[in-house]
């Protein structure tokens, strides 16, 4: 078995509308597609999708699986801004010796990564 690539990351959510408010107010992700009458939401982000979900009452939010890190352009600007909208931080920045990273919480308690690669 080979595995070619991520196809999408996918993260359950309560309240679609709540967490669209969040992952586009608060992100400035755009939506790329809308499935399941409006359940599904899918947003590019460079070759990749990250889809937030209502599909399952099986599949419930957690504070404990998966998460996603989003690489941004500026990190210190990143952290300012999420501080000013007052998202939930699960670990306040800090840094490896590889990187910058901090993790937030959306609404429902998913854990987000905040991530800054140092330059090579």
């Amino acid at each position: 078995m080979k595995i070619k690539e991520i196809g999408f990351v996918a993260i359950p959510v309560t309240d679609v509308g709540r967490a669209r408010k969040f992952y586009e107010g608060v992100l400035g992700l755009q939506k790329s597609g809308e499935f399941m009458d409006g359940q599904w939401i899918e947003y590019g982000i460079g070759k990749d999708t990250l889809a937030i979900a209502n599909v399952s009452a099986n599949w419930t939010p957690s504070d404990q699986g998966t998460g996603a890190a989003f690489e941004m352009e500026d990190f210190d600007s990143a952290i300012a801004e999420l501080k000013k909208a007052n998202v939930r931080f699960a670990a306040e920045a800090f840094e490896t010796p590889v990187c910058h990273m901090a993790v937030v919480q959306d609404p429902d308690g998913n854990k987000i990564m905040i991530h800054k690669l140092k330059s090579a």
